[in-house]
């Protein structure tokens, strides 16, 4: 695919994403407090990011790392539990070990923020308020997901610009929800030159099909989004990237045969640039999980690939 047409397509993907505030200059960044754990300092930060409410943040720096580390902007996940955001790094869900040690330990510098609805961005309680600020977003000509995104990518702007950080060796990851972040903002922005997505590389066709459109939350639906793209052409945008996605062949949240699509698809793209080596799309037997099998691949190409 040609570079003007690859980028002709982000810029489409971007203005389905509703009325972004790009002219929003971040104002200074609050440091909240700062903690020794073992094998790295963490900070607690407020990030001004988008003009509407502060960004509450983690960063964690590991002790042994290079003068210039790479880094990873880390998305969590949904499961319907607002009140957790980006402690996810630290605590880990039932379904996945944390990452903050793994992180650490390979000397990679991490910032995770909490999404929109979640964390300290709760403003909803225990049930969370996604439904009304999906509809409120609406009504204003924004996208909960596009917000989403768009605070990410603030947050890769600060992330970037940490005298820690080597600005070339960026990478994002999540799971489930955190993973669909990442599979995006991986096609839309292209200073990622890693994304690890796991447990929901879902095909929008085949979830239609499976009628499991409720399986996943409010955030999730772009409008207008199938008259121009389906999911293997918003991941065809990654290549030819460094892309991990570990998904279970068990899993309401990702039908196997979508699964299947995508991969072959994405697989073309990346065949087309001469670069099979920098994509793996796996199914394994398994459900909405990480996997000790799946922790290990990831744990290779973080050090292989970031």
């Amino acid at each position: 695919m040609k570079h003007g047409l690859v980028e002709a397509k982000r810029a489409l993907l971007w203005s389905l994403l509703g009325d972004l505030p790009w002219t929003y200059r971040p104002g200074p960044v609050q440091t909240v407090k700062v903690e020794q754990h073992d094998g790295y300092t963490l900070e607690h930060l407020i990030l001004d990011l988008n003009g509407v409410e502060p960004v509450p943040a983690l960063l964690l720096v590991p002790e042994h790392r290079l003068e210039k580390a790479p880094a990873m902007l880390y998305c969590h996940a949904h499961f319907g539990t607002y009140p957790i955001g980006k402690e996810e790094l630290l605590d880990g869900r039932k379904v996945m070990p944390a990452y903050a040690p793994v992180l650490a330990q390979k000397g990679i510098v991490t910032l995770a923020i909490d999404s929109w609805c979640f964390g300290e961005r709760n403003h909803g309680g225990p049930s969370g308020a996604e439904n009304s600020t999906f509809k409120h977003m609406l009504w204003n000509g924004q996208v909960l997901f596009g917000m989403m995104l768009f605070d990410l990518v603030r947050a890769l702007d600060y992330l970037s610009t940490r005298p820690e950080v080597d600005p070339s060796r960026l990478g994002v990851m999540g799971l489930s929800m955190g993973a669909t972040q990442a599979w995006w903002l991986a096609a839309l922005d292209t200073r990622i030159k890693l994304c690890v997505d796991l447990c929901c590389l879902t095909d929008f066709h085949a979830l239609i099909d499976a009628d499991k459109l409720h399986r996943h939350g409010f955030y999730y639906y772009v409008p207008r989004l199938l008259q121009h793209f389906d999911s293997a052409a918003i991941n065809e945008l990654i290549a030819p990237r460094a892309r991990l996605s570990l998904n279970g062949s068990l899993d309401d949240f990702t039908p196997p045969a979508g699964v299947e699509t995508i991969r072959k698809r994405v697989y073309a793209a990346y065949e087309a640039f001469d670069a099979t080596q920098n994509c793996l799309i796996e199914l394994f037997d398994c459900g909405h999980e990480e996997t000790p099998r799946m922790r290990a691949i990831v744990s290779k190409w973080l050090d292989e690939a970031l």
